[in-house]
């Protein structure tokens, strides 16, 4: 009989785990981002979905070592083996933006708008890669090509401000590209064009991230731009996780109530003319002092009173779908819960009782 041959488990290209960060204040200290954890694999997409302020862009900015002096980080960052914390420590120059890069919101405030595209992008790939003055600016002509910018010989000469919003994160793209890394983190990369460029913006980076073999972390308010385009989903509400499963799984068997309510609040192509949208009642909660119990409760159609008495945590196997809920939507419980509340017609934070959850699947 053969020996028994097992298979090693895959090694994640980044392992984050327990990642704390907080900002001094003269208010008091903002708990940005409280115990977040997740693998990404290589040439897997994490979307990481929430709304504004629940610590995705902080947590993107914290992996790639761009926070502020003063902002106090804790927990641990591996890349490939490497701690990612001791690497920004040392100041090293040839690990961020070569290995790992990324793409931000608004492309304006991300380019010199007094030097020409193919500058800033040569400037990367001569600093980097030790390339020459010529043989960068025709890299960078390549680049813009490789991310679907037409005429690229012209406009490698061009200034920020002669190119559309949609040219313009093209030309970021490139930037990002232009030293082959192995992961790219896209912070909300489409935030300030229409739809239809978002569509192809976010076609592209999918696209190049198959082509190039990279990992991708895709950062986003919208569930709907992390539907059909990412393998894995996290979504954050108040600095931290509260679900988190592959997509197929999350948005099949979505048990959340916050997770529910992103998506309910999506306008639907399908939805009758002059449908009413339905928001989220009221706002998150206020970061210098976080309530020690779940932070969704107050704005939760699900919410009971023993949702204030702690905060939750992830249930479920690592791995697999977890979410940190005490009344699961979905289930028994979580059904009668909101049965109970709206009857009353209110949350628990007394706020109108908003949304119908038979109708989010």
């Amino acid at each position: 009989m053969a020996p028994d041959q097992t298979t090693a488990a895959p090694v994640p290209l980044l392992s984050v785990r327990d990642l704390h960060v907080r900002f001094p204040t003269e208010r008091g200290t903002v708990n940005a981002v409280n115990g977040v954890s997740f693998d990404l694999y290589e040439g897997k997409t994490l979307a990481i979905v929430g709304e504004s302020g629940s610590g995705k862009s902080v947590t993107a900015k914290t992996l790639m070592n761009l926070l502020p002096r003063s902002a106090l980080v804790s927990g641990e960052v591996t890349y490939a083996g490497q701690d990612v914390r001791a690497l920004a420590a040392t100041g090293t120059k040839h690990f961020f933006g070569v290995q790992m890069t990324m793409v931000f919101q608004d492309p304006m405030t991300s380019l010199n708008p007094v030097k020409r595209v193919g500058e800033q992008i040569a400037e990367t790939l001569r600093y980097h890669l030790g390339r020459s003055r010529g043989e960068a600016l025709e890299e960078a002509e390549n680049l813009l090509e490789a991310v679907g910018m037409p005429e690229p010989a012209r406009r490698v000469s061009q200034y920020p401000h002669e190119l559309s919003g949609g040219l313009r994160q093209r030309v970021v793209i490139a930037m990002a590209l232009a030293c082959q890394p192995r992961l790219l983190i896209a912070d909300e990369p489409t935030t300030a064009v229409d739809v239809t460029v978002q569509k192809h913006l976010l076609d592209l980076l999918d696209e190049l991230r198959r082509d190039r073999g990279m990992a991708m972390i895709l950062i986003t308010h919208d569930l709907g731009v992390a539907h059909g385009r990412a393998d894995d989903v996290a979504v954050m509400y108040a600095g931290r996780i509260v679900e988190t499963a592959d997509a197929r799984t999350l948005f099949v068997d979505m048990r959340h109530p916050y997770t529910e309510a992103l998506l309910r609040s999506i306008p639907r192509i399908d939805d009758p003319v002059h449908h009413r949208l339905d928001p989220i009642p009221g706002r998150p909660p206020e970061l210098i002092s976080p309530p020690d119990a779940c932070a969704f409760a107050p704005r939760c159609l699900y919410a009971q009173a023993d949702c204030l008495d702690g905060v939750p945590e992830l249930s479920g196997l690592v791995g697999l779908h977890r979410f940190a809920c005490l009344h699961p939507t979905g289930t028994e419980r979580g059904e009668a819960a909101a049965t109970a509340n709206r009857a009353a017609g209110v949350t628990v934070a007394g706020l109108p009782v908003t949304g119908d959850p038979g109708g989010a699947g």
